[in-house]
């Protein structure tokens, strides 16, 4: 007699959502609607229900202030739906997160060596009678690409190193994101969430100087801590990492000595 596999009535994954990026070059909402209109042609199902990141960082300093109910609405109109502001100051910080949207950073990768990168030849050695054979060259693989951010990542703030790693150097507050398709590193306290292996790397692993998150993630298996961390566990060095199906933190000391 074969059994049907009961299945949870519901299972939540962290994952991530692609979304579409809006560069504000003004902040009139007469020009914003004309421009939307032209854009889009009238056409209806132009976009298909998107997620949304407004850009504001190519508006001036002198820019008036932003009617963010009537951008919102705007956007929603078209079927696009804000989610994010990016490269806001932060004296409108406070004000975007009151209208439900968060703050989203987003830094290019610097990568720690290029494929393309040559040493200049070296001058041809003097002929030398019997001289042994040459060793094979040694191929170096580039190196994976770095998000580094150096500066504190405050609650509301969401970083999402795309296809690389993220070192933070600074503390993360709670309430902030870290997001990183390859492996996170902290060298600071962790007091948000992080998210490692956001496209599916289940090898991709957290690392923090102090260990107090909220939530960890990798590859989309996620664990939080309403009750904190175990004591030999908490504010201290650690690791978090994915085996099987099951997130494990472990503190640093632990995996040295392994």
């Amino acid at each position: 007699m074969s059994t049907t596999p009961v299945r949870k009535p519901i299972e939540i994954k962290i994952s991530t959502v692609v979304a579409v990026a809006a560069i504000l070059n003004d902040t009139s909402m007469p020009a914003l609607q004309e421009a939307m209109a032209q854009l889009t042609g009238g056409a209806a199902d132009y976009f298909d229900d998107e997620f949304a990141i407004l850009d504001i960082g190519q508006l001036t300093q002198d820019h008036p202030p932003i009617d963010w109910p009537a951008l919102i609405a705007l956007f929603k109109s078209h079927r696009l739906t804000p989610v994010a502001v990016r490269n806001a100051p932060p004296a409108l910080e406070a004000e975007i997160i009151s209208h439900g949207l968060s703050l989203d950073v987003v830094a290019k990768p610097r990568m720690a060596a290029r494929a393309e990168a040559q040493a200049a030849p070296a001058p041809a050695p003097a002929p030398v009678a019997a001289a042994p054979a040459a060793p094979p060259p040694v191929i170096q693989q580039p190196a994976r690409g770095t998000m580094i951010i150096d500066t504190p990542v405050r609650a509301g703030q969401r970083v999402y190193a795309h296809g690389c790693d993220l070192i933070v150097t600074a503390a993360v507050n709670n309430g902030a994101e870290l997001i990183a398709d390859g492996s996170i590193h902290v060298y600071a306290p962790l007091r948000g969430r992080a998210l490692a292996g956001a496209s599916g790397d289940s090898d991709a692993r957290i690392f923090a100087m102090s260990m107090e998150p909220e939530l960890v993630s990798i590859a989309g298996y996620y664990r939080t801590f309403e009750d904190g961390l175990p004591k030999e566990l908490a504010q201290a060095p650690g690791q978090v990492r994915l085996l099987g199906d099951r997130i494990e933190v472990i503190a640093m000391t632990s995996a040295l000595h392994r």
